[in-house]
């Protein structure tokens, strides 16, 4: 698994995005000219209101959209390596590379056993016997869902599916972990639980929630996408507290939420 950037050292690119320019083919644009680099062991929050091109925008990052099809330009480069559909051996490296957390745990789980989900993607990748143990073994430990390797999946509580979701991806070692809402529809216990988690993975991450609080918590930085453009990046409290900021780009904190007060807790 990737390694996380020690505190001093330099970091490399996990991601770059340049000029990313997308319309879809009933020609409606929905990115331009976006321009994001991550870097390696980072832990950023991508936030914006509906509507402003946050899933397409993360589509085109293992390449299920691409600055080539519909209408579009730019580049997306992973750890060094360019999303390109028509290398198809980079493109399945690209996949491996970048894992991508549903919203909806149900939507990546469909094994009869939790040890056969997070066992699926390396099996397809070629792995067999005692090596696909010790991937399945590592993803489920990492996750802190060992006890429940043999269980149906669809008879855990939602929490337990979600952080399951979570191995599956683990299990192919990406470089890079999207998180689709990943506090939606948990309880309080459950939430504090998959930040535990998140905040121990040494990987890239790139949060992409509504959840402002959930941002703070686990994201030291964070970008605001509205309208097809990047329009904001920096510190997450920094951008929290900044009230015409975020009343520009219809974000709201909750009832009594203090960000200012967050951050020195």
């Amino acid at each position: 698994m990737p390694r996380r950037a020690k505190r001093g050292e330099r970091m490399t690119a996990s991601l770059t995005v340049t000029g990313l320019h997308f319309a879809y083919p009933d020609g409606r644009e929905v990115l331009h000219g976006v321009d994001l680099t991550v870097g390696a062991g980072e832990r950023v929050a991508l936030l914006g209101p509906n509507g402003a091109g946050k899933t397409t925008l993360v589509l085109h990052l293992n390449g299920i959209l691409h600055a080539g099809s519909g209408s579009g330009s730019g580049a997306v480069d992973v750890a060094g390596l360019t999303v390109d559909p028509a290398d198809r051996a980079g493109l399945a490296e690209i996949r491996r590379r970048v894992g991508i957390v549903f919203q909806d745990p149900d939507d990546q789980l469909f094994m009869p056993t939790v040890a056969e989900d997070v066992g699926f993607g390396p099996a397809n990748l070629g792995l067999r016997g005692a090596e696909l143990r010790d991937r399945v073994d590592e993803a489920l430990a990492a996750v802190d869902m060992t006890a429940q390797r043999d269980q149906v999946p669809h008879h855990l509580s939602f929490g337990q599916r979600r952080r399951v979701a979570v191995a599956t991806v683990l299990a192919m070692r990406p470089e890079i972990l999207v998180l689709d809402e990943p506090s939606s529809n948990l309880d309080p216990a459950s939430r504090r639980e998959l930040a535990d988690i998140l905040r121990s993975l040494p990987v890239t991450v790139l949060m992409v929630t509504h959840d402002l609080p959930y941002a703070l918590e686990l994201c030291p930085r964070a970008v605001i996408l509205d309208g097809g453009r990047i329009v904001a990046d920096g510190k997450t409290g920094d951008l929290l507290s900044d009230a015409d900021l975020m009343r520009g780009h219809r974000l709201e904190l909750p009832f009594g939420f203090d960000p200012a007060f967050a951050k020195r807790t």
